[in-house]
């Protein structure tokens, strides 16, 4: 792979024009956000008008990964619930559901998995917001769908080197891109103007210890995704389960016991997400 071929990748992947555009409720959301003033009425409105995406959002947030299974039947009672940072994910995430199907089979149950997986964690570590957790978890792999989707040929690529060397997706992005999607999840958090936690959520999953102002964000995802992957919840690419990092667990403040009580609580729940379909 030559440094040219490196620059084009990159060069067509981060430009502004070639990112997926996001549903107009969105980017009316975004917009009633920035006033003072807006009420959870207005914000409820314009989803609901999306019936689709109204209808996807209720179905993400009544799943376990949130905690109110079955529970929330208006998007206006999610949005008291959740708040508007997580209901700005959650339209995110499920906008692009239709395209990770797409784009990688299994994609959205490991992304699903892991964020049932950070909820968790989070919630058993009492953080305040965990349903925030959840959603940086949802994202974190929204970068393979975006490469996967704008440079196809690359792609093949990437899932060659992956079967011939046996190496993890990121490795293999790398190896092909010069980057990984860790990279274009940040890029994406920035241009989409998300929290910054969930920037950084999103953006050091697989380099916890390198978050400089959420750490313990990055490192709920890293443990997250990690989780996923052990247990098999659908797939990122390929069939390695990456290293738990001990520093994250250690910031964390997490020991052997904890470890293990997660990985209880994570085997009901998984089970119980693939029953309603989420799986």
């Amino acid at each position: 792979m030559s440094d040219d071929l490196r620059t084009i990748y990159k060069g067509r992947l981060l430009a502004v024009k070639d990112l997926p555009t996001l549903p107009t409720a969105l980017q009316e959301v975004s917009r009633l956000l920035e006033l003072p003033n807006t009420t959870t009425d207005q914000v409820a409105k314009v989803i609901s008008v999306d019936q689709v995406l109204a209808a996807k959002v209720l179905k993400m947030v009544n799943s376990p990964i949130y905690g109110f299974p079955g529970r929330i039947g208006t998007v206006k009672h999610a949005l008291v619930l959740l708040g508007f940072n997580v209901i700005r994910g959650l339209i995110i995430s499920t906008s692009v559901y239709d395209d990770m199907n797409r784009a990688m089979r299994g994609l959205w149950d490991h992304s699903v998995g892991c964020s049932l997986a950070c909820g968790e964690l989070a919630r058993a570590l009492g953080m305040k917001d965990p349903e925030e957790y959840a959603v940086a978890g949802l994202l974190h792999d929204l970068g393979k769908v975006v490469s996967a989707l704008q440079l196809p040929e690359a792609k093949a690529g990437v899932d060659a080197v992956v079967q011939e060397q046996d190496l993890p997706y990121i490795d293999a992005e790398t190896q092909v891109l010069g980057f990984g999607h860790d990279r274009i999840n940040a890029w994406l958090a920035e241009h989409w103007n998300l929290p910054p936690a969930i920037r950084e959520g999103m953006a050091f999953h697989h380099k916890p210890m390198s978050a400089r102002i959420y750490p313990q964000m990055a490192c709920v995802v890293h443990v997250g995704n990690v989780m996923a992957r052990l247990f098999e919840y659908g797939s990122g690419g390929d069939d390695n389960v990456p290293q738990l990092s001990p520093h994250a667990l250690k910031l964390l403040g997490m020991n052997q016991s904890a470890l293990e009580a997660l990985l209880d609580t994570l085997c009901e729940k998984f089970a119980d997400a693939g029953e309603l379909g989420f799986a």
